[in-house]
């Protein structure tokens, strides 16, 4: 990727920007073969997923992963998603909580809205787990995801080993959901590596803005509102994952900028990998779900049967939840840099099918990196 410093192509050029299906992620990746269903008289867990519309990664990867993982522990689970509707996020856990679930695995909407469930099931005597997000004053027994601030640090280091070279680059960030404790720490990890540059005055941060609800939409125009307010300028962009990523790559391609200017993402969707190799995104972070959804099964099959000794053993790490002041009991797992180079990584893995990676626009960036569609 070369990267320069441009204006606007245009003086002309309006801010109007339509984004109809911009930013947002491509059809969700196959899902994995289904596997019998749960024997009968399986206990029975209930998960409730956030939404649909910020990332493929719910439907695409977890739910599949996480029905095969439960299924495997002997578990019958009854897998929602609450759409990024907080009442229907209540309402579903209402109602499995009224059905019986011996455990509640919750990935919120926000930290208040998961924290309420929490109670809620906790007041019934039903253990619950914190899936991908810590839910902050909350009263969840575990919590299963990445190390997420490493997740930032990913995505700091990506943008510095693509501005290697450059003099005194100008940053926007775009980040995440301020109800959304993993933005929060997504945001932290990238200061551990940007902050002492902008600091130093190596870099200069242009501005830095949260995304209500991670919505795509709203942070391609946002982008391009700071983009121009700038004065056309930006050598590197933070974006917090791949949808926010695909957002403002439209914004980018409607001024000519595409590929000039590094954009880092998260969650290696398929159409994160397909910018990568396009060349209009820089990197994004790889986080193997199937090891975040087995390992999820495993801790509400211990909890589930009221083995908290062997939950323990799962459950080896800690976090700190400040709002609620206490320490809670974690699965963290490693994220992944994944660049140009190592794309193939992710669908070795079997993580995106290569099918839904190598389209027309991207088959000569696989043939030349060994991706095989067959």
């Amino acid at each position: 990727m070369r990267i320069r410093r441009t204006a606007l192509a245009a003086a002309g050029l309006g801010l109007a920007l339509t984004l109809a299906a911009c930013g947002q992620n491509a059809a969700a990746p196959s899902a994995p073969p289904a596997e019998s269903a749960a024997p009968a008289g399986a206990i029975k867990v209930g998960v409730i997923l956030p939404e649909t519309e910020s990332s493929a990664r719910w439907e695409g990867f977890d739910k599949p992963l996480l029905q095969q993982a439960m299924q495997a522990e002997g578990l019958d689970a009854d897998i929602q998603n609450a759409l990024g509707d907080e009442q229907k996020f209540a309402t579903l856990a209402d109602s499995m909580i009224a059905s019986g679930v011996k455990v509640l695995v919750i990935a919120s909407i926000s930290s208040e809205s998961g924290a309420a469930v929490a109670a809620q099931a906790k007041a019934q005597g039903i253990p619950t787990i914190d899936y991908d997000r810590l839910n902050l004053n909350g009263s969840s027994d575990y919590y299963v995801s990445f190390d997420n601030e490493k997740v930032g640090e990913l995505q700091g280091q990506g943008l510095v080993q693509a501005l290697e070279g450059t003099a005194n680059p100008q940053i926007i960030e775009i980040e995440g959901a301020p109800t959304d404790n993993n933005a929060t720490l997504f945001y932290n990890g990238q200061q551990r590596v940007l902050g002492p540059k902008y600091e130093s005055g190596e870099y200069t941060l242009v501005q830095s803005q949260k995304i209500d609800d991670w919505d795509n939409q709203v942070g391609g125009t946002t982008f391009e509102q700071i983009l121009t307010g700038n004065g056309g300028r930006v050598d590197g962009v933070v974006a917090a994952n791949d949808g926010l990523a695909g957002a403002i790559i439209t914004v980018l391609t409607k001024y000519g900028l595409n590929g000039q200017v590094p954009v880092t993402g998260q969650d290696a969707t398929a159409a994160g990998l397909q910018a990568i190799l396009r060349g209009d995104q820089y990197m994004t972070v790889y986080k193997p779900i199937k090891q975040e959804a087995e390992a999820t099964a495993k801790l509400a099959a211990a909890l589930a049967n009221g083995d908290t000794a062997a939950a323990d053993a799962i459950a080896t790490d800690t976090v700190e939840d400040p709002e609620g002041n206490r320490t809670v009991k974690s699965v963290l797992l490693e994220p992944e840099l994944i660049t140009r180079d190592n794309v193939k990584k992710v669908i070795d893995d079997g993580a995106v099918p290569a099918s839904e990676v190598c389209v027309a626009e991207t088959s000569a960036a696989c043939q030349e990196l060994g991706i095989a569609t067959s």
